[in-house]
């Protein structure tokens, strides 16, 4: 009897282990870099000067993607803005495991243009410390003028303080990093339960998911109340006006018992992303950060007929991945008429989630609803305390 309850127990555990090592795996294991390819050229933006000038601060190594392309979909659907992803060089930005996407200006090319730098936007990137990139953190201050809007994302934060620009001045981070980040950084005023931190034209923002909040909040101090709930409503944003009330909640020991009994006995999906020409880049975002906190056994992006797809307002993403669909559960689809009748067969295994662009929900509220009838109550609140939402 010990025998068959041991051997019982040794087959449980197996199936247990199975079922968590790849998203366990995929969880743990950092994504690479650019390997080193040939770059992908893409069209250099073109500069209206009756336009105000937005840039937003990428790392190759890694940028946190909503962090980047909310600010950068939501300034540009203001029609009021040049807004321009720029880093030290052209080498493509890591956005996701074989995801990437190209910087649109190097911080040299900015300077030969002499553009002026109306609104400069932190992402979280690489560096979360006080071990920050030299050239980054000069770039940011050189460009930083009396009028100039600077806004820290989620835990570009750490990027922020070490500009010293927001030393005796408010600054907030995303709440599960927020004690993490703190101690590296005394000299500015740490604060939290607010969506956005401001002084002056110094802004901050809580965690991932906030982007939205300090982009608009920044907007409307530019271009005024009706340019900002125009872009809000474009979002379907659940808010009259920008909200500022936040609960800075930190994910707690509970919370990750939930997400380590989901890992562990749930279904562990393999999920997909079909990207095509003209995609949305805050919805791509949205989605693919909301999901890959799922803790999904793998997360593809496809891509057919190339490796790149030029997004609504003129990024270039590079997929380097392979358009393999063994074993995929579900394949999300954001651009209507993307899925062709070659697609379709290539997918045929897979269920195809479809967002209707006629749907007047705000995204993030739409992907929290179908992970609650997928995962339940309790899961749906650890991915929603991970992206700093409420």
């Amino acid at each position: 009897m010990k025998k068959y309850i041991a051997a019982l127990f040794l087959i449980f555990s197996g199936i247990v282990f199975l079922n968590a090592y790849r998203p366990v795996h995929n969880f743990i294991t950092p994504p690479d870099p650019w390997p080193g390819k040939d770059i992908v050229t893409s069209k250099l933006p073109v500069y209206d000067t009756g336009k105000k000038t937005v840039f937003i601060i990428a790392d190759a190594k890694l940028t946190e993607m909503f962090d980047m392309l909310a600010p950068f979909y939501l300034f540009n659907a203001t029609e009021k803005a040049n807004v321009y992803i720029v880093a030290k060089d052209k080498t493509p930005i890591l956005i996701k495991k074989e995801l990437f996407v190209n910087p649109q200006l190097t911080f040299g090319e900015a300077d030969s243009l002499q553009l002026p730098a109306d609104v400069i936007v932190i992402p979280a990137l690489s560096k979360r410390d006080e071990h920050q990139d030299a050239s980054v953190i000069s770039w940011i201050t050189k460009h930083f003028t009396a009028t100039t809007k600077l806004i820290t994302i989620c835990d570009g934060a750490s990027t922020g303080a070490a500009t010293g620009l927001y030393d005796g001045k408010p600054i907030t981070a995303h709440a599960s990093d927020f004690e993490d980040i703190k101690p590296h950084f005394t000299k500015p005023v740490w604060v939290q339960n607010v969506t956005v931190a401001q002084s002056g034209n110094l802004f901050s923002t809580a965690g991932v998911s906030n982007a939205v909040e300090g982009s608009l909040l920044v907007i409307e101090e530019l271009f005024g109340t009706e340019t900002a709930q125009k872009v809000a409503s474009g979002i379907h944003y659940p808010h009259a006006a920008t909200r500022l009330a936040h609960q800075s909640i930190a994910l707690n020991g509970w919370n990750k018992f939930d997400a380590v009994k989901k890992v562990l006995f749930g279904k562990n999906r393999n999920i997909g992303i079909l990207l095509a020409d003209g995609i949305n880049e805050f919805a791509m975002a949205a989605i693919l950060d909301t999901y890959s906190r799922t803790f999904p056994a793998s997360f593809r992006t496809y891509i057919l007929h190339d490796s790149t797809v030029d997004t609504k307002y003129g990024l270039k993403l590079i997929y380097t991945g392979k358009n393999e669909t063994e074993g995929l559960k579900e394949l999300h689809l954001l651009t209507p008429g993307s899925l062709t009748s070659e697609g379709a067969l290539l997918f045929k295994d897979a269920k195809m989630v479809r967002y209707d662009p006629t749907q007047q929900e705000y995204l993030f509220n739409i992907c929290f609803k179908r992970i609650e009838e997928q995962y339940g109550h309790a899961f749906k609140e650890f991915v929603k305390i991970s992206l700093d939402y409420n």
